[in-house]
């Protein structure tokens, strides 16, 4: 069979009979179960007029920390269902390894430092903090 290759934050992906898996191991998923101990998922209101550009700088920066095994940033996807809520302006998607490594990242320097340096920007947060059933 023929593999197809993706990218996922500027890594390579190939797929084979619906397994996704990165070349460098930082995500893997095997019949569609994300293989992760923690997910930390964070969605951010941006007040009037403030820079969405300014905030994504300020995510990518923190994507360093060392304890987050993935990463994506997104914006609402263009679809419509009663059931899909595209309120929010920015989402922040992490993995982790383990509620330790989320607690590091939530400790990190870098972090504290994105909280006093973005936090002007956003009117709310919404956190979403997930872990295997």
């Amino acid at each position: 069979r023929t593999a197809n290759t993706f990218f996922f934050n500027d890594m390579p992906l190939t797929t084979h009979d619906s397994r996704l898996t990165t070349h460098d191991s930082r995500l893997t998923t095997h019949n569609s179960q994300l293989t992760t101990m923690f997910l930390h998922h964070v969605f951010f209101w941006l007040k009037p007029g403030a820079d969405r550009a300014q905030l994504i700088a300020g995510l990518q920066a923190l994507t360093t920390v060392t304890s987050i095994k993935a990463w994506h940033i997104g914006v609402p996807a263009d679809t419509n269902r009663p059931v899909i809520d595209s309120s929010y302006s920015v989402s922040w998607l992490l993995q982790f390894d383990s509620a330790a490594d989320e607690a590091f990242y939530q400790d990190h320097p870098d972090h504290h430092r994105f909280v006093a340096e973005c936090s002007h920007l956003w009117e709310r947060v919404v956190v979403y903090d997930t872990v295997p059933v």
